[in-house]
């Protein structure tokens, strides 16, 4: 069994984002082993504040939070790390050359009730001069990342990592404390009968993806010609998890509750690093218009909205919305 630093060392010749990479995993093994304590650590619950989205904090986000930027801060090669939780950037060390973004607990709404829940990280180039505690340093597009992955917390924890050239995945093996490889050149099957959308949001979405929905589950008399099945977690890692295990379609659509908002999830810390995944597997992230890759952010809290998995069905999303 390859264990993953080995395996950096064999596919990356830059030492700073293997440095990165390795580092980010010993924060996931700590935050791995405080949800696997749950109520024996006292991690469950509310921490009765509300960060920079004005979303209400669970007590492991803002423990999660913390154990990232201690660790990143720690590393010589983190120039600045900048976190779904906290408004602005954070600079770290004048000398690195790695911006480091991350949602440090990805689904946390799940968390009370013992449902899969993860970590989203992005790794861009920090350009020369910039400024690591203002965001304009991290304002790149998402096909400027070096690195991106996610771990995810379920009965195993998982990594799934793309440094541009496939997407593997490792297991942490407990026994002796390290992620070993598991599968290589993950690939996601073009077609899929499985879709994963919130519907209760229904009324409020645009009419063309109201209509392609709709004609999902009309089933094998619809349009589509097949029956497909729903799935829903409520935790952006488990659901691309799952895609990148068998296939499928998730959907976060724009809708008309915040009219200039253009969707819910955010570009930086969750549509951009799972774009990246998703496409290096060969499947498609999609606005439903464009490709998220190419957004130029505006801001580094920037919401999307988000259509990726497999990528023929991507694709059919986006003849609807044509």
């Amino acid at each position: 069994m390859q264990r993953l630093r080995t395996f950096l060392e064999q596919h990356s010749d830059n030492p700073a984002l293997i440095n990165v990479i390795d580092g980010l995993m010993v924060a996931c093994k700590d935050i791995a082993h405080r949800i696997q304590l749950g109520a024996a650590a006292g991690v469950l619950g509310s921490a009765e504040q509300e960060n920079v989205q004005g979303e209400c904090q669970k007590k492991l986000d803002v423990i999660s939070n913390d154990i990232l930027k201690d660790v990143l801060a720690a590393q010589p090669a983190v120039k600045g790390m900048a976190s779904e939780e906290e408004e602005l950037p954070v600079a770290a060390n004048s000398a690195g050359s790695l911006l480091v973004l991350f949602d440090p607990l990805d689904g946390s709404s799940n968390i009370d009730i013992n449902v899969t829940v993860g970590t989203i990280f992005s790794i861009l180039p920090a350009r020369e001069g910039a400024d690591a505690a203002s965001e304009s340093a991290y304002l790149q597009p998402g096909n400027a990342q070096l690195a991106a992955g996610y771990v995810l917390y379920g009965p195993s924890t998982i990594l799934v990592l793309t440094l541009g050239n496939g997407v593997y995945s490792f297991t942490l093996d407990p026994r002796i404390g390290e992620f070993v490889l598991q599968r290589e050149q993950i690939r996601i099957a073009a077609d899929t009968k499985e879709f994963a959308i919130n519907m209760s949001n229904q009324r409020f979405w645009l009419q063309p993806m109201q209509t392609y929905v709709g004609d999902l589950l009309q089933g094998e008399e619809g349009p589509l010609g097949k029956r497909y099945n729903m799935r829903w977690i409520a935790s952006m890692v488990a659901e691309i998890h799952r895609i990148m295990t068998r296939g499928g379609i998730f959907m976060y659509p724009y809708d008309n509750r915040e009219p200039n908002k253009p969707g819910k999830l955010r570009l930086m810390y969750e549509g951009n690093p799972m774009s990246f995944l998703v496409q290096q597997a060969g499947g498609k992230a999609s606005t439903a218009f464009n490709d998220i890759m190419d957004i130029q952010p505006q801001g580094i809290h920037e919401r999307v909205s988000v259509v990726m998995g497999s990528a023929n069905e991507v694709e059919t999303v986006e003849r609807y919305h044509q």
